[in-house]
């Protein structure tokens, strides 16, 4: 029954047709699974260990670091970072024998080094990446993979050019979760994809990133110049230092910072290149501490069609002051016949069976016409609708329990590395991931939609 007619109508209509009310289906409730991996991987040998060394020893290049160590096979050698108590805490992290600078072309330069985790701040993306595959070495580099839309090139050129195994840190694209969600969509399960949605909010001072100011911090313990590289010259400012990623002149705000992973996933699921159509808004609402990169952006993608999917549109919003509870994420891709969830450790589909008549609104219809209308209605649809009782089918797909899909985008990155095969994030993958976000920026400041085409990775409307 169509929303407009009410419940009372529709039981007086339905008592003049001679056919009972037939009742509707069970509720089906959820159905678990469980997701894994195949178990076995091959033993190595201890003389085929990969000797890494990271750039940017924050919070990312710790955790990177840390996660990198998991995977068989792996041996931490270096750290480069332009604060000294970070080189000090990696010794006694991960032992006095490690080699630290705060220059990172000496950690290029040793011979001990196979590959590098880059985890710098945005704006050293770029130059860092292309040194170190001329320098001849592997490359892990945190996302964006650039910091401007522009700086792309180069590094696809780079990668190209040296030959050497380079892959961008969206660790999305290696989830078990991401993945069934992938096999479900290509198995037609939600029908036509017509929308993706998702929402990232945050409550908190970490969360709006207001990370903590050692006390030490000073021009002789952090080496301000190495840091601020190619951006703009300014005075020491230990809150930018330490809170970089508040201001574009070395970060890439909410988008580089939290939309490239959902159009990592996004791309992933749907087999897709990207968006041809950017549109933004938001702006600085809560955290005004100086900050140029806004604390809340909404953004609207259109996607074309593919041989994979249908046109959609993609809907992400950010906010840093959700004091509702309405903080964490939500990952829908919405289609006519049902959803698909993406959650941190799980992937729910969820389907409500197809009503079984479209309904109808004749209640501003003469009295004669509405009792023609209804006994055609009946006609073509004899058994009335029950839609309070309509099914609705979940089925959850849980990723095992501490699950981190951080190792695997390692653990891909280290096979590819030994046999020489490929991983899933190549540089074309994290441009194209990458373009999306930074073209929001580019949006939000000029104020106007950007047109970009995704197979050639350029933009179509530059002004």
């Amino acid at each position: 029954m169509s929303k407009h007619a009410s419940r009372r109508e529709f039981l007086r209509l339905a008592a003049t047709t001679p056919v009972a009310l037939a009742a509707g289906p069970a509720l089906a409730g959820a159905r678990t699974f469980d997701l894994s991996r195949p178990s076995g991987a091959p033993k190595i040998s201890p003389n085929d260990r990969i000797r890494v060394a990271t750039i940017g020893m924050g919070g990312m290049g710790f955790g990177d670091t840390r996660t990198a160590l998991k995977v068989e096979g792996v041996e931490f050698v270096g750290a480069a970072d332009a604060y000294d108590g970070r080189l000090i805490r990696a010794k006694e992290s991960f032992g006095n024998d490690i080699f630290t600078t705060r220059d990172y072309r000496e950690i290029l330069s040793r011979s001990d080094v196979d590959a590098v985790i880059i985890a710098t701040p945005d704006h050293w993306h770029q130059r860092i990446t292309i040194d170190a595959l001329e320098a001849g070495k592997a490359v892990y580099c945190e996302k964006p993979m650039v910091q401007h839309i522009e700086e792309g090139p180069a590094v696809l050129q780079a990668v190209k050019k040296s030959g050497k195994l380079m892959i961008v840190g969206s660790q999305h694209v290696s989830s078990l979760t991401y993945e069934k969600a992938r096999d479900l969509y290509q198995s037609g399960a939600i029908g036509q994809l017509n929308m993706v949605e998702a929402r990232i909010n945050r409550n908190s001072a970490q969360g709006a990133w207001q990370y903590s100011i050692p006390p030490d911090a000073s021009e002789a313990t952090v080496d301000w110049d190495n840091f601020v590289g190619h951006a703009t010259k300014r005075p020491f400012d230990p809150v930018r230092f330490f809170r970089w990623r508040n201001y574009y002149d070395y970060g890439t705000g909410i988008p580089g910072d939290l939309f490239v992973h959902l159009f990592s996933g996004i791309h992933l699921v749907l087999s897709s290149n990207g968006p041809t159509r950017v549109m933004t808004t938001g702006g600085l609402r809560y955290w005004l501490d100086g900050r140029d990169a806004p604390d809340v952006m909404l953004g609207l993608y259109d996607y074309p069609k593919t041989d994979t999917h249908p046109e959609f549109t993609v809907a992400l919003s950010v906010n840093f002051a959700d004091g509702g509870g309405g903080g964490g994420t939500s990952f829908r891709f919405i289609g006519n016949e049902g959803v698909i969830t993406i959650g941190e450790s799980s992937t729910t589909l969820s389907r409500l069976a197809p009503n079984p008549e479209p309904g109808y609104s004749i209640s501003t219809f003469a009295q004669a016409i509405q009792d023609q209308s209804m006994a055609e209605y009946r006609e073509k649809y004899p058994v009335p609708a029950r839609p309070d009782l309509r099914a609705a089918n979940e089925e959850i797909y849980r990723a095992p329990g501490g699950y981190d899909s951080r190792y695997d985008h390692f653990n891909n990155f280290f096979t590819a590395l030994r046999s020489g095969g490929t991983v899933v994030e190549d540089a074309a993958y994290g441009y194209r991931a990458a373009a999306p976000a930074l073209l929001s920026n580019l949006s939000y400041i000029e104020k106007r939609a950007v047109d970009w085409d995704p197979v050639a990775m350029k933009l179509t409307n530059a002004m």
